[in-house]
């Protein structure tokens, strides 16, 4: 049977899943697969590159699919929403930052507005701007986020923003974690390390492999990696990576990175580009341990899907009523 929330009834899914727009990561390709699925797949948009996010939304062809842009950064060219809004999306996926200045252009296009957040007094926010679907991310993701862990932010948010729909991220990479976002109240699951070995991921092939053989203890929170890369991220986001021989260098001493940055900054751009996963960052969350292959985005979707039909069934058979321990 299929699985419909006000999330899939609110963006016309057959699934409840959304593809997390993972910078350098979610291109057209994976986007499209995604949507292919059923899903909602998003390109990342990341840092406002306009030519290659062009690219990408070429890539993604005629079908359906969302960009997702880190807010702060699309705020420094804000001419990108007017030729992303061009390309018709299904839907603008906004994190990190004041939704307010793009919400009205984005909803008078017709183009649905999701809102990431990491607190409650940010879904407010996002309600109040007149988000369409609203996103709860939790410290277990990977990528940039904040402090307040998944299971206790959900129903939160949930209750804070009347009936909007909201999804659940952070730490969800199967079906059981889709499963356990509905109970909690969201309409369905973002998932990005999920995706990250996918076939049609932009990840290295190195990297992929580094996500496969991982588990979510090797991950850590920290801003070494956007040193790194010279990346100015605001606070309170910082970011969840694996652990590497370069975070074990410099995790603990932010300053002598910074006294060394010019030379490390080199060092880690060659490593980048070599898929050298000890120096480079692989910007997964604490699902790592249900990536086990690099296999196409479409069978990533329904087995999600699958697993947690499976676990929502199990669920109600729990449930007995009248029944009382120790009772005939």
């Amino acid at each position: 049977m299929p699985i419909v929330t006000p999330l899939t009834e609110r963006l016309g899914l057959d699934v409840p899943v959304l593809l997390a727009p993972m910078a350098g990561v979610a291109g057209g390709a994976l986007a499209a697969a995604v949507s292919s699925a059923g899903g909602l797949g998003f390109i990342g948009g990341g840092y406002a590159d306009r030519d290659w996010l062009a690219s990408q939304i070429e890539a993604a062809g005629n079908t359906a699919i969302g960009v997702g842009f880190i807010t702060w950064a699309l705020a420094r060219d804000p001419d990108l929403l007017a030729l992303t809004l061009a390309r018709r999306p299904r839907a603008l996926f906004l994190s990190f930052g004041a939704v307010e200045a793009f919400a009205e252009r984005i909803k008078a296009a017709g183009v649905a507005l999701i809102v990431q957040v990491q607190t409650v007094a940010d879904a407010r926010r996002a309600a109040a701007a007149g988000a369409d679907v609203i996103v709860a991310q939790g410290t277990e993701a990977g990528g940039h986020g904040s402090s307040r862990a998944t299971l206790p932010l959900v129903p939160a948010v949930v209750d804070a923003v009347g009936g909007i729909p909201v999804a659940a991220a952070g730490g969800i990479g199967d079906g059981r974690g889709l499963a356990a976002a509905l109970a909690l109240g969201a309409g369905g699951a973002v998932c990005g390390t999920a995706f990250f070995a996918a076939s049609e991921a932009l990840s290295h092939p190195n990297a992929k492999r580094a996500a496969v053989e991982a588990s979510g203890d090797d991950t850590i929170r920290g801003s070494v990696f956007d040193l790194a890369r010279g990346l100015d991220w605001p606070e309170p986001w910082t970011m969840r990576t694996l652990a590497n021989g370069f975070s074990r260098q410099w995790h603990g001493d932010l300053p002598g990175l910074q006294a060394n940055l010019a030379a490390e900054q080199t060092r880690y751009e060659q490593a980048r580009q070599d898929g050298n996963t000890d120096i480079a960052a692989v910007i997964i969350g604490e699902g790592a341990d249900m990536v086990r292959a690099v296999e196409p985005a479409e069978a990533i979707v329904r087995r999600i899907t699958a697993e947690a039909e499976q676990a929502l069934a199990r669920g109600a058979d729990l449930v007995r009523v009248g029944h009382r321990s120790g009772q005939a």
